[in-house]
Parts: C-alpha cells; sequence; structure tokens
C-alpha cells in the first residue's frame, strides 16, 4: 500500500514538472530577453552599458538598478513619464518605438552637480514610415551668433507688467506684435523701436516697457508658461535657482569647478556660475531664438549642457516662454 502511494505521488509530481516546465522555461528566456542597466552617479561611470540599440515596433525590455543613490530614467522625446531607479532594488520597464533614430536616455534625478552627464543613447533601427528633412535651429537660419556678449543699453526702473501694457489701450503696430517679430527681436529692440515712433512719444519710458511686456506675453499662453515652469523646476532649477537667479544648489559648485563628492575625476574644463535670468542687461538683449539656441546647444565652455536631444521643439518654446516671466509679470500658475 505504501509502495503504491509513493509511486503515485511520484507520478503526480512527474506530471506537475512536465506541466510547468514550459512555464519556467518560458520565464526564464523572458529574463534573459531584459538588459540590465547599471545607474551610478557620472563621476563613478554614469549608466552601465551607456549603448542599446533596439528595433521599431519590437519591445526594448531593460531592468533597472543603481548602486548608489536614487536616480530617474527618463527617454528623451518620448511621451513616457520618468521611473524611479532605487539603489538595491530592480526595475523592469518595456519601452516601444515607432520611429528609427537615435534616441538619448538621461538620469532625471539630481544625483549630484554632474548630474547631466548622466546620458546613454538608443540607436534604433527600423523603416522610416516617411521622409522627413531636418529642420536647422531658428537661430542658424537667422545667422544668430549665440556665443556673442551681448547687453541691453535700456533697461525699465521696475519689473514691466503685461497687464499695465494693455490698460494702455496703445495699438501696436501688427508687424511688431507678430510671431515672427517676436522671435527674431530682443525685448530691448522692440522698446527701442517704439521709443522712437511718434504715436508713443507721450508715454514714459516705463510705460513703453510695459508695452514689450504686453507684446511678449500676447505671442505666449499661460498653459505654455505654465509647462515651461514645470521643465524649469525639474530640469534648470538646480543650476539656475528656483527664482531663475543663477543661485541653485550647485551653482557654487560649477563656478568653483569642483565635484560634490570631492572625486578626483574634472567636470570639464571653464564651467561657470549659471547665467542669472533676473538679470535684465543679460536677458532684454536676447531673443527667444537666441534662447532656444542655447537651450538646444548648450553653452559652449560654461558647463551649460545640451537639450537638443532630450526636449521636443515645443518644450523648448514651453521654456523660453517660462524664462520671460523673470523679466516680465505674465499670467503664470502659482
Amino acid at each position: 500500500m505504501l509502495k503504491e502511494w509513493i509511486a503515485r505521488s511520484l507520478i503526480i509530481t512527474g506530471l506537475v514538472l512536465v506541466a510547468a516546465f514550459p512555464v519556467l522555461t518560458h520565464m526564464h528566456a523572458a529574463q534573459a530577453e531584459r538588459i540590465q542597466v547599471q545607474a551610478r552617479m557620472a563621476e563613478d561611470g554614469g549608466w552601465t552599458p551607456g549603448n542599446l540599440t533596439a528595433v521599431v515596433g519590437e519591445p526594448l525590455k531593460l531592468r533597472l538598478t543603481s548602486e548608489d543613490v536614487t536616480h530617474g530614467f527618463a527617454i528623451g522625446k518620448l511621451d513616457q513619464p520618468s521611473v524611479d531607479v532605487r539603489p538595491g532594488e530592480m526595475t523592469d520597464i518595456s519601452v516601444v518605438f515607432t520611429h528609427p533614430g537615435t534616441y538619448t536616455f538621461y538620469c532625471t534625478r539630481w544625483c549630484g552637480v554632474n548630474h547631466w552627464r548622466m546620458r546613454g543613447t538608443i540607436e534604433v533601427t527600423g523603416p522610416k514610415p516617411y521622409a522627413v528633412t531636418p529642420q536647422p535651429p531658428l537661430y542658424v537660419t537667422l545667422g544668430m551668433n549665440i556665443d556673442a556678449i551681448h547687453q541691453a543699453s535700456e533697461v525699465p526702473s521696475q519689473l514691466p507688467s503685461a497687464s499695465r501694457g494693455a490698460r494702455l489701450n496703445q495699438k501696436i503696430s501688427t508687424a511688431y506684435m507678430s510671431r515672427d517679430y517676436y522671435l527674431s527681436h530682443t525685448p530691448e529692440e522692440l522698446w527701442q523701436a517704439l521709443r522712437t515712433d511718434r504715436a508713443y512719444v507721450d508715454l514714459s519710458d516705463q510705460e513703453v516697457w510695459d508695452l514689450v511686456a504686453w507684446a511678449w506675453q500676447s505671442n505666449t499662453d499661460p498653459k505654455l508658461v505654465q509647462a515651461g515652469k514645470e521643465l524649469f523646476v525639474a530640469n534648470c532649477a538646480a543650476c539656475h535657482g528656483q527664482s531663475g537667479a543663477g543661485d541653485g544648489v550647485y551653482a557654487n559648485q560649477l563656478a568653483s569647478g569642483t565635484n560634490s563628492n570631492n572625486s578626483s575625476q574634472p567636470m570639464g574644463e571653464h564651467t561657470q556660475r549659471p547665467i542669472n535670468f533676473t538679470d535684465p542687461l543679460n536677458m532684454l538683449s536676447a531673443s527667444p531664438a537666441h534662447l532656444q539656441g542655447k537651450i538646444l546647444r548648450g553653452g559652449m565652455g560654461t558647463g551649460m549642457p545640451s537639450w537638443g536631444a532630450i526636449f521636443t521643439q515645443d518644450q523648448t518654446w514651453e521654456l523660453v516662454a517660462y524664462l520671460w516671466s523673470f523679466q516680465f509679470q505674465m499670467e503664470v500658475n502659482p
């Protein structure tokens, strides 16, 4: 009787294992398909591996983990939320690309002064759905030298107000209010044009600046400004400061060229204190195209990283729209 019971138990166990084998094999294969990506602070290597490949329409399966602090993982120009990458934990994600090209993945958590160096690439191959001719950035089309030193010769006595400008009930030429003019001219250039126009001879200098603020706000939108604010807080404030005054938590380290963790690895040559967006001498002599160019390309020899591979075109203009809120009283959600 006992022998019979043992025999039956062995048969049942064998049948269970046979039935479970395909499932276990599939699970093991699924695990093997995942690429493990390890995150470390930039001074210690950043992402490993830093270069990945994928195929259009096929899932890229990743297993993310951190070896030091909590990092964030996101892929530029994709409408997907950031994923936290915590030390000692494994986080599985799957990404499907619809277009071929080179994508940049990056850290979204401010893990140190060299945080922006935590970037890697994903080469995605596959058929192109349609031919796209890349368009050069606007600053290139306009022939702008975005590295040239610029400083406004005229600045307002107080922060210009778009609402005060609107209440002046002064009609501004459509040529000055157009999107093309806004993108390619500086606020100071518009102030100079209005100041020499006889139609505004009775206005004070400050009132003309209020008109400039109104014209600039007319070419943005509160929703765009709010979206730009969110981008700024997430990606720029650690260096430029929440108030835009160039006094972020890493500003002093950028100015001195030192690392936050006393690493012997250099930060890079010629880093400098981040730009102060509340300085009218600098900002009122810059056009929106100029600011977008700096965002896209980065600041050569300053430590300002390039965001062209991460932000979409729309996002760059949202960020530019928000930057003007440091110079003009505009509609921004608190």
